[in-house]
């Protein structure tokens, strides 16, 4: 009895360190995601001083597209939704549904950045490159800037896929999971002021 209730006991401790990890493991996210802020900030504030300096060449609305861009905003808008359903089955403790829509928002993301690639690849070819004038420049960095973030979430989003296949839904990983979660959406918001400031102010 005695060695039983010795072991329950240290089962609710357990659970008490892995919450009591988890929440200071987010609150130290929280911190690094204000941290995004300030960067995010100062790049649009460069982009915005240097957004009238076209040096005689292009402006915005020569070279945006911005039926293609509302493509790429819908793909990563979509993106933030289906993470949503994967975080639902992940509390639910479906390991097949989370992974199922893990899956799907991997492929929304990469269709993100492959038509930003390729808008980039088509700009730099019709001789629109970032060293052609500051406002370039400064799209380039900005637009850029985020990108490398999807990218990077991507790459996470693989590395957690692989380890709910190899270790389940484990505590640690529904922890890395919800990090994960707050870095995907903080990206669709930063993306919606990239879309707004850049690209419609820019067509106009």
């Amino acid at each position: 009895m005695t060695s039983h209730a010795t072991a329950l006991h240290d089962t609710h401790a357990h659970d008490h360190e892995h919450h009591d990890s988890g929440a200071s493991t987010q609150l130290g996210f929280w911190l690094y995601l204000m941290t995004d802020c300030i960067l995010f900030a100062s790049a649009f504030a460069a982009y915005a001083v240097l957004f009238g300096n076209v040096n005689g060449g292009v402006a915005g609305k020569e070279i945006f597209e911005l039926k293609y861009v509302l493509v790429e905003t819908f793909a990563l808008l979509f993106s933030s939704i289906t993470y949503g359903f994967a975080m639902i089955s992940g509390h639910k403790g479906s390991k097949a549904g989370l992974l199922g829509w893990l899956a799907v928002t991997f492929l929304f993301g990469a269709v993100f950045i492959g038509m930003e690639l390729h808008e980039f690849g088509t700009l730099i070819a019709e001789g629109h490159g970032p060293d052609k004038s500051a406002f370039l420049s400064g799209f380039f960095a900005l637009v850029g800037m985020h990108g490398l973030h999807v990218t990077a979430g991507l790459i996470w989003m693989a590395v957690m896929m692989l380890e709910v296949i190899k270790t389940g839904l484990t505590g640690r990983a529904m922890t890395r999971l919800n990090c994960l979660s707050m870095f995907w959406h903080f990206l669709d918001i930063v993306w919606i002021c990239v879309f707004t400031v850049v690209y419609l102010k820019g067509a106009i």
